[in-house]
């Protein structure tokens, strides 16, 4: 098994590449090998790597993006046991806080069921939403860094530097 960490990741508007790109500049390029879920991958690109980062961008009315769409019934068989998972999503708090980021949610529950221990939960406080799927058991977490470059854009640098930390400082617990 690779020490890099798998990135998969989703994006039609670029957003989410955009947060990937500055996770490459953070971390470095010789530790993070990144996957567009959109390029074809398969399950078996799951299996070479312990650490795995996520991304999917919630997409319309709680609906997963298109690329992880095609890819979910594959997605549902890969057995994430012994596998560091952390993840990451960006929607819209304002114009859909019924359904904000449930795209982490619905995958959080199968990386869950298929015996991934997801790191890096994130806070909910300083967002303003009805209702998530992405929601720990306990509610006062999601199970990943929510980003909302739609509403609070001034936040997202700062997020996702302490959340890399989050998830280093997992990363290095987890071994």
């Amino acid at each position: 098994m690779k020490d890099t960490i798998g990135l998969f990741y989703g994006s039609n508007t670029g957003n989410t590449e955009e947060i990937v790109h500055k996770i490459l500049d953070t971390l470095g390029a010789d530790l993070v090998d990144t996957h567009d879920v959109g390029d074809g991958i398969s399950a078996s690109d799951f299996e070479e790597y312990k650490y795995v980062i996520l991304s999917c961008p919630t997409w319309y009315i709680g609906q997963l993006q298109e690329d992880w769409e095609d890819f979910l019934e594959e997605f549902e068989t890969i057995n994430f046991s012994g596998k560091c998972v952390a993840m990451f999503g960006l929607g819209d708090q304002v114009g859909y806080a019924d359904n904000f980021l449930d795209a982490v949610g619905i995958i959080a529950k199968i990386v869950i069921s298929n015996g991934g221990t997801i790191v890096g939960k994130w806070p909910i406080d300083g967002y303003d939403f009805d209702e998530s799927l992405a929601l720990t058991d306990d509610g006062d977490y999601f199970y990943g860094l929510g980003i909302d470059d739609d509403n609070q854009d001034e936040l997202t640098e700062e997020r996702l530097e302490t959340w890399l930390d989050l998830v280093s400082d997992a990363i290095v617990e987890f071994e």
